[in-house]
C-alpha cells in the first residue's frame, strides 16, 4: 500500500487552502506527479484511489495513465478540516499573529484548531484497508495529503500525535509504503521520488491544513 502526497500547488498568496476548490498543481507539481508515476509504473499495482481535491486528482492522473487504472475518488482520504482555512500564512501576513486566532490553539494533541487526529486516522485506515483488500495479493496506491498521511503513520508506529509540522517526513510527491503480511502491517518504508525537484522553502513549511498552528504557536 503506497500513500502518495500530492505535488506542489500553485498558491502565490500563501493561503492555507485546506479543502477549498480551485487549488491546482503548479507546473513544477505536474513534473513531480510525472516523476512519481514513472517510479510507481514499474510496480505491480492493481488499485488506485485518490482524494477528491483537484491537486490530488491531478497527481493521480499520470499514475493512472502509467498503470492503465481508473482512480476511485474516496472522500475518506481528503485533507483535514481546519478553522484557519482561507487565512494567509505568507511572510509578513501570518494569521497567527492576530490574538483573535489564539483561542483555537489551546490543545495541540486534539488538535483544537481542526479535525481531531483520531478521526483522521480512522477514516484514512478505513480507506487503506479497503484498498488493500481490493488489490489483495498485489499493490495499491492512495493519493492524499501531508497531514492525513503523516498522522496515520504516527498512529501505526504508536507515536505521539504531538509534533512539529516542519519535521514531518512527508514531502511533496513522497511515497509512504505500508507492507502487509496478510492483514498485519509488517513494515513502513518512505521514499522521495521527486525529492530533487522540491524547492528548499517547500521542504520547510508548506501551506496545507494543520501546519501553521503547531509550527508557530504563540
Amino acid at each position: 500500500m503506497h500513500l502518495v502526497r500530492h505535488g506542489e500547488v500553485h498558491n502565490p498568496e500563501g493561503v492555507l487552502y485546506g479543502r477549498r476548490d480551485g487549488y491546482h498543481l503548479s507546473e513544477l507539481g505536474r513534473q513531480m506527479a510525472k516523476r512519481v508515476a514513472e517510479t510507481l509504473g514499474e510496480r505491480d499495482i492493481a488499485h488506485l484511489r485518490t482524494s477528491p481535491l483537484e491537486r490530488a486528482q491531478e497527481t493521480a492522473a499520470p499514475i493512472a495513465a502509467a498503470l492503465a487504472l481508473t482512480p476511485v475518488l474516496d472522500p475518506r482520504v481528503i485533507e483535514s478540516a481546519n478553522v484557519f482555512e482561507g487565512k494567509r500564512f505568507a511572510r509578513g501576513d501570518n494569521a497567527l499573529r492576530k490574538p483573535s486566532t489564539w483561542v483555537h490553539l489551546w490543545n495541540p494533541l486534539k488538535p483544537s484548531w481542526g479535525e481531531p487526529y483520531k478521526e483522521v486516522v480512522a477514516r484514512m485506515l478505513a480507506a487503506v484497508y479497503d484498498a488493500r483488500d481490493a488489490a489483495r495479493g498485489r499493490e495499491a496506491v492512495i493519493v492524499s495529503h501531508q497531514l492525513p498521511i503523516w498522522i496515520t503513520r504516527l498512529s501505526l508506529e504508536h507515536r505521539s500525535f504531538l509534533h512539529d509540522p516542519r519535521k514531518r517526513q512527508c514531502t511533496l510527491c513522497s511515497v509512504t509504503s505500508l507492507q502487509f503480511n496478510g492483514d498485519d502491517l509488517a513494515t513502513i518504508r518512505y521514499s522521495e521520488p521527486a525529492g530533487d525537484l522540491i524547492p528548499v522553502h517547500a521542504k520547510k513549511a508548506p501551506y496545507s491544513a494543520g501546519n501553521a498552528p503547531e509550527a508557530r504557536r504563540p
